[in-house]
């Protein structure tokens, strides 16, 4: 699988939907596109092809400077276009193309491949930022996710949205991949379909463009919501669920989505389990606990103070990435805020 890279955009591609969009880009595509400023806007789109805000996004910015140069030279990437043709995440002979950026945990398939050379393009070329744009299934807010808790990138982050996630797992992010060249985030628009998703991903990728620099000067504490990803909860293959009720291994609670950046304290009921039923947690090495989850009284607890994102109640999206990320507040130096959690935690129960 080889990068194909263009220096202009076919007409049809600006009004083109992300289903119909592998008759004008058969493949996955970079576009190098000139602007005043030289050092390059980084944006990846279609990492995950049901995921169209991005494409929406950046047709609406290149429609509107179709006869003006842009104020800065643009590097986008479109990616999975043979999943969006189908509506998915991905086909299921395909990797997760946001898990196959450098630092993957499957550096020999033909996915990682391409992204080495998207990778190697970009970096060659300077990049001022790089902007990941995706939506999500569940009810969640829009907002940023980093890599890197330096002051370009919380800036970066903050142009989108006061609320802010710093992560370390998955492996294979294309903001991880791209934090090692220029201040790098994704941006989580919501889910997708929505016309105000599309208005805040225009607006970020314009202010991005215009931009000229950085400030030297880290954020205001008070203007940034700060959170740290601790734990990443999945469902085992072989394990049923539902969420309404239907009889399987584990029934999680009908709201569950609407608990999303929710700080919950322990105790907190995700759902209901069989006596053997267990979900699967992955949790950062830095975090000053391992107990996580309780079960009692066959139900699955939170152990510990905990904010739940991506919650979804689309089983797909559980299966193919997870349950759910569970976070704490922190501060800018990547420690957790303990007390605070605590003291804003709701005892949902």
């Amino acid at each position: 699988m080889a990068i194909t890279v263009l220096d202009r955009v076919p007409d049809r591609f600006l009004d083109v939907s992300a289903r119909d969009l592998i008759h004008v880009l058969p493949s996955p595509t970079l576009f190098d596109l000139p602007g005043r400023l030289e050092a390059p806007l980084f944006v990846s789109v279609l990492l995950h092809g049901n995921e169209d805000t991005g494409l929406m996004a950046v047709q609406h910015v290149l429609r509107r400077y179709q006869d003006q140069i842009l104020p800065r030279r643009l590097l986008l990437f479109v990616g999975n276009v043979t999943a969006a043709a189908a509506g998915l995440r991905r086909l299921d002979e395909q990797l997760d193309f946001n898990r196959v950026w450098p630092g993957t945990l499957y550096p020999d398939s033909s996915e990682a491949e391409l992204m080495r050379e998207v990778v190697d393009y970009v970096a060659g070329q300077g990049p001022f930022a790089s902007i990941d744009i995706h939506n999500n299934t569940g009810l969640n807010p829009h907002y940023a996710c980093l890599n890197t808790l330096d002051s370009a990138f919380l800036h970066l982050a903050q142009l989108f949205s006061r609320t802010v996630v710093f992560f370390e797992k998955p492996e294979g992010v294309q903001s991880a991949a791209m934090a090692r060249h220029c201040p790098a985030v994704t941006v989580e628009c919501g889910k997708p379909g929505k016309s105000s998703a599309t208005e805040h991903a225009v607006e970020f990728v314009e202010a991005c463009l215009a931009l000229s620099e950085f400030p030297h000067h880290p954020p205001a504490h008070q203007d940034i919501d700060l959170f740290r990803t601790f734990a990443v909860v999945k469902v085992p293959p072989e394990t049923t669920f539902s969420f309404h009720g239907k009889d399987a291994d584990i029934q999680f609670r009908e709201d569950i989505d609407h608990i999303n950046f929710t700080e919950l304290a322990p105790g907190a009921v995700l759902g209901n389990c069989k006596p053997d039923a267990r979900l699967n947690v992955e949790w950062d090495a830095a975090a000053p606990f391992s107990n996580i989850l309780e079960y009692a009284d066959d139900e699955i607890r939170l152990a510990q103070y905990a904010i739940p994102s991506m919650l979804t109640l689309d089983p797909r999206a559980v299966r193919l990435d997870c349950l759910c990320y569970l976070m704490q507040r922190i501060n800018f130096d990547g420690e957790f805020v303990h007390d605070k959690t605590q003291k804003r935690a709701n005892a949902i129960i």
